[in-house]
């Protein structure tokens, strides 16, 4: 452990709505924090960050950056890491390439990112941009296993003053619903899973042996541990597509709305690859008549129905005109598709990073098993999640609200979650190994020894993938969830399905290392995750509060959707790693909803981001500081920053979503006057409480010319200079608009 009282703090600089609200916010926190021990620093991991850091070859030495992912990936081993770390965006290729276009325009010689690379140079092109795509920051910085929930004052503010946005389900009205999750059968991850764990340190290898039995490498020197899981899982496309064809027929005959949910953002190879051939399976007809054009054009559906739209525009206008009336026509034959902007036209696949599962499936189930059609009205859907790994836990959940009516956040109970994520714990396949079957024939992996540990037949085009979870991070996680059972004297539930060949590995080791412990007087169980999902649902209808023991994926999945419906947002969420080797990660929520605040902040000056998950977790980033460093000062700033957030809430004083009236910059100005008077109020520290009494003095008095002159700012356009790298001076001069506050912050 550190032995200084000393402490840094590293906050991350990152993406859309949270970067924009950090400079509001963080000149506050390290105002407060001067002359107590504690600085803090930001550290660059942005989309367009990370994009610059890979490219310095190209750059002047005016524009470059260091590899800050890198360098807080070696922090985070350490036992002085202190992170805080807001929501990055996980790029999909189309957002990748707008950010390399962008700062293309502010002069920075990038090159085009390749799709389909030419020759070798733009296969290392690719490459580079590679590193930052999909989730390309949380398994460097997850050097830990997570443990996220409401704080106290967050879930006793929900339940006293619940979000308006539940909708009734036809159910709780006697009438019915025909929403459903529909998934695969057969031919999918689930059926096809293997899993082993390995006896003794080990590389492997996955190659591809055709039906002459040559075989060609697709990835060498893959590291494995004694007591690692190993799984390999494939996707048979001719059963994909014989789903997706089944689930629009059907969705036909009930008169409901298709939708799509994947994570092609996380899951960047697998789930795109899986979006592309629903495009194709619902469009058939167009993709049949038009494919000698489509092929030419080189459309590539993983990027959706927008990647032929923009192709189209290459056509002379007839020739362009005749295939978007085609398209156009497929709506008059075929069910009706989910609407991310019905507005603009935009469908629920026009792009792949539109609607990611863990926050689009929690709407469905808030808004009554409903989502947007055509006419911008709310309407019954068949939301496909082919593979059945964690669709049976979603549709477990909309048989409940279709029997039970919907969930009533005045008084629904929490459901928290230990999740096992540490040294990159990939319990639905990772990137680097994950690849499309080149013909007929097996993928295998196979170790040093020429042993084969696992074998999966395969079909041209049938997706393949390989994960790993290391032993130390399993053992960590059994630790943290028998700590968490009980320190909230709450039971646990290992989400784990004895069926599933990654589950059983798990399993057996669970029931080993929970002898570790001292269980008696727990509650711990081990369920599948339908029967875990009825379990906790039973609990959260009573009141009751139970923590949800999983795997990365469902970590990711479940604390978004309980918390959409009992917060409003996954955003209020406490989100704590603490860290294998005693350093502290302290993440902010999720930042689905970034993208749409900074639209309305750049139209009208407006923005609507809630800071609420910063402010729990600098809180816990002090109590971090404060017992791991002996630092009196950061226990202090701890209770009092708690205490200010808990007026905060009492006194409402959260975003509003309309022009004029209260936004971040105002909740951010709320928090440091509650804070102040906080810390003006408390006997602990003299010195804090001496020096603190004339700032909360002077934000008081000027409390209403402050607020004037945040809302006053409101109603017309802003120039931040960049969406993806947004010119410093103009995006703080936008985020800081009162001189009154901004001199009683810089005085201090």
């Amino acid at each position: 452990m550190p032995n200084s009282n000393e402490a840094k703090i590293i906050w991350t600089k990152i993406d859309e709505a949270p970067a924009l609200a950090t400079y509001s916010l963080l000149p506050i926190i390290q105002a407060f924090t001067k002359e107590t021990g504690i600085s803090v620093e930001t550290r660059d991991i942005s989309l367009a960050g990370r994009i610059i850091a890979n490219f310095p070859d190209r750059l002047t030495d005016a524009q470059k950056i260091s590899d800050e992912l890198a360098f807080l990936g070696e922090l985070v081993k350490k036992p002085e890491a202190n992170v805080i770390k807001l929501p990055n965006i996980s790029a999909s290729i189309p957002q990748l390439e707008a950010a390399i276009k962008e700062l293309q325009g502010q002069g920075y010689d990038l090159p085009d990112y390749p799709r389909e690379p030419k020759d070798e140079a733009e296969k290392q092109i690719q490459a580079r941009y590679a590193k930052a795509l999909g989730s390309a920051v949380n398994p460097v910085l997850r050097e830990g296993n997570s443990d996220r929930r409401a704080a106290a004052s967050v879930k006793k503010f929900a339940q006293k003053n619940p979000h308006r946005m539940m909708k009734d389900w036809p159910a709780a009205s006697g009438g019915t619903s025909k929403a459903r999750v529909a998934h695969m059968s057969a031919g999918d991850f689930y059926a096809s899973e293997q899993s082993v764990t390995i006896d003794g340190v080990t590389n492997a290898k996955i190659e591809y042996v055709d039906g002459s039995g040559k075989a060609a490498l697709l990835k060498d020197k893959i590291a494995l541990l004694p007591g690692e899981v190993a799984d390999c899982s494939v996707m048979q496309v001719a059963e994909l597509r014989k789903f997706f064809s089944e689930s629009i027929a059907a969705a036909k005959k009930d008169g409901v709305l298709l939708s799509l949910h994947l994570k092609a953002t996380m899951m960047k190879i697998s789930d795109p690859i899986m979006f592309g051939h629903c495009v194709e399976v619902y469009y058939e007809e167009v993709f049949k008549k038009h494919s000698a054009t489509i092929e030419k054009l080189g459309v590539n559906v993983k990027n959706g129905l927008s990647d032929l739209y923009a192709r189209l525009e290459q056509l002379p206008e007839a020739e362009r005109k005749t295939i978007e009336d085609d398209i156009m026509a497929v709506y008059k034959t075929h069910p009706g598709l989910a609407m991310v902007d019905s507005r603009k036209g935009i469908t629920n696949l026009h792009v792949p990073n539109d609607v990611i599962i863990d926050a689009s499936m929690p709407n469905v189930v808030r808004d009554g098993g409903k989502m947007w059609n055509w006419d911008d009205e709310l309407q019954d859907c068949i939301a496909m999640v082919p593979d059945r790994s964690y669709a049976t836990m979603y549709q477990a959940i909309i048989a409940d609200c279709q029997k039970h009516g919907q969930f009533d956040p005045s008084t629904m109970g929490s459901v928290a979650n230990v999740g096992l994520m540490a040294r990159k714990a990939e319990e639905y396949g990772s990137h680097d190994k994950t690849f499309e079957a080149p013909g007929e024939g097996v993928i295998r992996v196979v170790d040093d020894s020429g042993k084969t540990l696992m074998e999966q037949k395969v079909s041209t085009g049938d997706i393949f993938r390989m994960c790993q979870a290391k032993d130390e991070p399993i053992r960590d996680w059994v630790k943290l969830a028998v700590n968490r059972a009980r320190a909230s004297a709450t039971p646990a539930v290992f989400w784990l399905d004895k069926n599933r060949a990654h589950d059983a590995q798990l399993i057996a080791k669970v029931e080993t290392y929970l002898k570790d412990h001292d269980t008696n007087g727990l509650e711990i169980k081990i369920m599948a995750p339908v029967d875990a999902m009825a379990f906790s649902l039973e609990r959260v209808r009573k009141g009751q509060d139970t923590i949800s023991v999983t795997g990365n994926v469902l970590r990711d999945y479940l604390t978004d959707l309980f918390p959409i419906l009992e917060l409003g947002t996954s955003a209020r969420m406490l989100s704590i790693v603490p860290l294998l080797n005693g350093g502290g990660l302290f993440e902010t929520g999720a930042g689905g909803s970034a993208p749409k605040h900074v639209q309305q902040f750049v139209k009208e000056g407006h923005l609507r981001w809630d800071s609420l998950g910063e402010y729990t977790a600098v809180v816990a980033s002090f109590e971090h500081i404060a017992a791991n460093n002996n630092n009196a000062k950061a226990g202090v700033l701890a209770d009092t920053l708690d205490e200010a957030v808990g007026k905060f809430l009492e006194n409402e004083r959260s975003p509003s979503r309309k022009v004029g009236e209260l936004d971040n910059r105002g909740s951010n100005f709320y928090l440091g006057l509650y804070w102040a008077e906080a810390l003006a109020a408390q006997s602990k520290d003299a010195a804090l409480q001496q020096r603190f009494a004339p700032v909360a003095k002077a934000l008081s008095e000027n409390e209403q010319k402050i607020v004037g002159e945040l809302n006053d700012c409101q109603g017309s356009a802003v120039d931040l200079g960049g969406y993806f790298r947004p010119d410093e001076a103009k995006t703080a001069a936008a985020m800081r608009p009162s001189a009154t506050l901004n001199a009683i912050i810089d005085g201090l």
